[in-house]
């Protein structure tokens, strides 16, 4: 999460959503007031002691608001990026099982495995995007939503809503695979809807 008071923004990170291209983009923007909580690449914690011990930089707006105060918390454009479910659950399990090369030698397998028997509810990147952006009651917290699918023009529509000049995101922390489609069966399918059917609701997303 980076927090600008400078230019009053709260940028929510979402794991595997390209999350380090933007943090690299808006750094060039942020003052020695702005805040930043992140552990790849960079470490920095908030000022914040609750927030601070969270070991990773994706905190929710839910979990910032009362530190932020409701007068900024409200004024401030809050802003995240999302991807297909489908595409994000793929990229979750080639994520978690790169050290062994499960997931190139049996996909299917991988992806049946995690999503119904380990089903790791508590892991931050497995998390449905959602409860990243919207509150206890289910309002939706963010004032806009980029997309993982068109990651440049979102990030240039930000840019201009907060009167920043844009530039061109890298390519950080990615992965090479096939479509995501190729790696699914109905099963697989109807188990992605069923855990991340929120998130296709919210985001408008499909199969």
């Amino acid at each position: 999460m980076i927090i600008s008071h400078q230019h009053r923004f709260v940028f929510a990170a979402i794991p595997k959503t390209g999350t380090h291209s933007v943090r690299q983009a808006l750094r060039a923007h942020m003052s020695a007031d702005d805040l930043e909580q992140v552990a790849l690449f960079v470490n920095k914690r908030f000022p914040f002691e609750e927030l601070a011990a969270i070991t990773h930089g994706h905190i929710s707006l839910q979990q910032v608001r009362p530190f932020l105060g409701e007068d900024a918390f409200g004024g401030y454009l809050k802003f995240a990026f999302v991807r297909n479910p489908y595409d994000r659950f793929v990229s979750y399990c080639a994520f978690m099982t790169r050290a062994n090369d499960a997931f190139s030698r049996n996909p299917k397998g991988v992806m049946r495995h995690i999503l119904f028997e380990a089903r790791p509810m508590q892991h931050i990147l497995f998390v449905p995007q959602h409860s990243f952006v919207t509150g206890a009651d289910g309002e939706m917290l963010a004032d806009t939503v980029g997309r993982v699918e068109d990651m440049q023009g979102s990030y240039d529509a930000i840019c201009a809503r907060l009167g920043l000049p844009t530039t061109e995101l890298g390519v950080i922390n990615s992965s090479r695979r096939g479509h995501y489609r190729d790696y699914y069966d109905p099963e697989l399918i109807d188990g992605v809807s069923a855990l991340y059917r929120r998130d296709l609701e919210l985001f408008g997303y499909e199969f």
